[in-house]
């Protein structure tokens, strides 16, 4: 199995990147796409691949803007102030697992169901070529950690970089409500009911409530 890895940078190609789409060659980006190899056997679950993005895309961005206070919210985004500034997405392929990674560097879309931010709107202005190669370095550097030690010590590394336990969110397929009580060994979200007991959720999208009901 492989992970491709699938970000954005201007015109130079960052270390170790195997091939490019010249479709967005505009004064915004075009894409890079790198490969890693992953071994068929002894691997943690792919799933949990989007935690790994998710270390690697806020350590790239803290070190390049630190003291920005982003925030990272299971399963895949990147929040500062509580606008989404980045998302991961993740698809197989055959036996590749392609992993896409958007960060909004100067400008943000509108989205009706929720608050965006660019890193330039936070006072961070970021240069694309600097930024793709930190990501793809943190990128590399998270998934050894991920296939020498174990998703554990990805879950260690993700929580210190998300909004801390207690921040109310919300399911919202389901309309559930609760607050963050950290992730299961296996990078499901924890999430405490007013009752006090403790749901299990491994696939939905969450929102910060506050956000929700300020709409």
């Amino acid at each position: 199995m492989s992970v491709r890895g699938i970000g954005s940078s201007p015109t130079a190609r960052p270390p170790g990147a195997a091939a490019w789409d010249a479709a967005g060659t505009t004064d915004r980006a075009i894409s890079w796409d790198r490969r890693w190899s992953i071994s068929p056997r002894g691997d943690p679950s792919p799933t949990t691949l989007a935690l790994v993005a998710g270390v690697a895309l806020a350590r790239a961005v803290a070190a390049l803007a630190p003291g920005l206070g982003a925030q990272l919210k299971w399963p895949n985004d990147l929040l500062v102030g509580g606008a989404k500034c980045a998302g991961i997405l993740m698809e197989r392929t055959g036996d590749s697992i392609v992993i896409g990674i958007g960060v909004n560097l100067v400008t943000a879309p509108d989205l009706p169901d929720r608050p965006t931010a660019a890193l330039a709107d936070k006072g961070a202005s970021l240069d694309r070529d600097r930024f793709a190669e930190a990501l793809a370095i943190a990128m590399t550097d998270a998934l050894w950690t991920w296939r020498q030690e174990g998703i554990g010590r990805i879950i260690t590394a993700w929580l210190p970089q998300a909004h801390p336990v207690g921040t109310p969110l919300r399911v919202s397929e389901q309309g559930i409500d609760g607050v963050f009580d950290g992730l299961a060994p296996d990078g499901a979200l924890r999430l405490r009911r007013d009752g006090g007991e403790t749901m299990v959720i491994h696939a939905g999208d969450v929102d910060l409530r506050r956000s929700v009901e300020g709409k």
